[in-house]
């Protein structure tokens, strides 16, 4: 019997996908959390840097959370428009845009402690897996860059 040949376009060919597909499903998970707080996860991944940092330029922010100014801008100005950060433009250089945090900012984050264990177990993982995926996740995004 002749063996299958390789075909480089079928989905399960793909690494891409798989990556897709559970980031998508992971992200599901902490819909019921976000969604009694007003907000969508990449809000939620902004305000735990900002929590982080509590003062970050956009730029710096935009790096760590793998987003484009194009995406950034609209996310920032929800977030400012909910009371939970402002931006205001550098003293030293005029070209700099920071993200600040605000009290009601500083507040949310009280409301979002319990999500990151709430979701962790419905993650179907033993941890030695969860924690060697997550080793080999940054691994690649830091070869991508």
């Amino acid at each position: 019997m002749e063996e299958p040949t390789f075909d480089p376009l079928r989905l399960e060919a793909q690494m891409c996908f798989p990556l897709y597909a559970a980031s998508r499903e992971v992200i599901k998970q902490y819909h019921p959390y976000l969604d009694p707080l007003g907000l969508t996860y990449t809000q939620y991944v902004t305000m735990m840097v900002v929590w982080e940092t509590r003062c970050i330029s956009a730029r710096e922010l935009g790096k760590r959370l793998y987003l484009d100014s194009g995406t950034l801008t609209p996310l920032l100005k929800a977030l400012e428009q909910k009371g939970y950060l402002v931006r205001t433009r550098s003293k030293e250089d005029e070209r700099v845009l920071l993200v600040e945090l605000t009290d009601a900012g500083a507040q949310l984050k009280a409301a979002c402690a319990e999500i990151p264990a709430k979701v962790g177990a419905c993650i179907p993982l033993p941890h030695e897996d969860a924690v060697q995926l997550y080793r080999i996740l940054y691994e690649l995004l830091d070869r991508l860059n």
